[in-house]
């Protein structure tokens, strides 16, 4: 019998990412496996880290020859095995059951994380229940080069005055569906130090080919004052640098929409004169795109856009984030 945690997981993730992992394990080869499910290595690669973000759990030993299941990965399979057998029988048995649209979309680990959950159910109501979603997080440069291979539909990523996506615009269409701030944040008694004295602190930076280590680097440049401290930690991952600012071992810049994670009253922001910067959200997809669930979505993320969706995802679906620290502001509200 299906278990409750089976149909939890079931709902929160696309079928393919568990036939993929399947299809991994029977031949212990990436490549043998993605021609099997007839995909390109690095979406099938994608794929595969997808749902070992989503579980939480390294699935696969990558360092062994040939590759093999850590023990997390061999107590998954029959589970996974299980599940997809237990789907299949179920279509097999439903005479109205037809096939299913597809919709892929990628965007970077901080929006996944800090944002996806309150956009998923506006989404979800505007392409209908008979799409099998496929989200991919990720590096900028790796979601970027799915869109331009099609192996997305949907490309969602931050724009700021010196970082940002830049595609030929005769064939990608873009749409900016909201706004957000990078912002410096601490635990507050080392804010209050800060603030209040002017004193050194430890600084907990990005790893300089990441995204927001440029933004950061590019606004303290430009700010009437620097801080003083030294870099004592770089990470590339902001929920990595929000732990650490939460445990008080620095100040690290931050997304509105991921410092909200934190628990109520563990982090707060750094007000200082030019260290905060603006960010867009903005929504890229090929207009060659034939797809009705690519473009009954990106009806929804446009302005004015199907009898005025777009206001609802930027009103009242998006302001249950949790207020920790401060409000978002979002396009489109009204």
């Amino acid at each position: 019998m299906e278990t409750e945690a089976q149909r939890d997981l079931v709902g929160a993730m696309d079928m393919r990412w568990l036939e993929d992992f399947l299809a991994v394990a029977d031949t212990r080869n990436f490549t043998r496996a993605a021609r099997l499910r007839n995909i390109s290595q690095a979406a099938f690669s994608r794929r595969i880290r997808g749902l070992e973000w989503w579980l939480g759990v390294s699935l696969i030993d990558r360092a062994s020859c040939p590759l093999r299941l850590t023990p997390d990965g061999e107590n998954f399979r029959q589970r996974a095995a299980a599940i997809v057998q237990q789907i299949t029988d179920a279509q097999s048995n439903d005479p109205t059951s037809g096939p299913r649209r597809e919709l892929s979309l990628a965007l970077p680990h901080s929006l996944a994380t800090g944002r996806l959950p309150a956009w998923w159910g506006a989404w979800q109501r505007a392409v209908g229940p008979d799409v099998a979603w496929n989200i991919v997080s990720g590096d900028v440069n790796d979601i970027v080069a799915a869109l331009m291979t099609a192996d997305i539909d949907i490309l969602i990523a931050y724009q700021s005055a010196i970082v940002g996506v830049t595609l030929p615009e005769d064939q990608y269409e873009r749409v900016e569906i909201g706004e957000e701030v990078l912002a410096p944040y601490a635990a507050p008694w080392v804010t209050e130090r800060l603030e209040r004295s002017g004193r050194a602190v430890p600084l907990l930076a990005y790893t300089p080919t990441s995204t927001f280590a440029r933004v950061v680097e590019a606004l303290l440049d430009a700010a009437p004052t620097r801080p003083r401290g030294p870099v004592i930690f770089e990470a590339e991952s902001t929920a990595v640098l929000r732990a650490m600012a939460m445990a008080g071992h620095g100040v690290a810049w931050l997304p509105i929409g991921v410092a909200n994670e934190a628990p109520r009253g563990a982090l707060r922001r750094v007000e200082i004169e030019g260290w905060s910067a603006d960010l867009k959200i903005i929504a890229h997809r090929d207009r060659r795109s034939t797809s009705t669930a690519v473009a009954e979505l990106w009806s929804l993320l446009s302005p004015g856009g199907r009898g005025g969706a777009t206001a609802r995802v930027g009103g009242a679906a998006l302001r249950c984030l949790p207020a920790a620290n401060e409000p978002t502001r979002w396009k489109h509200l009204s």
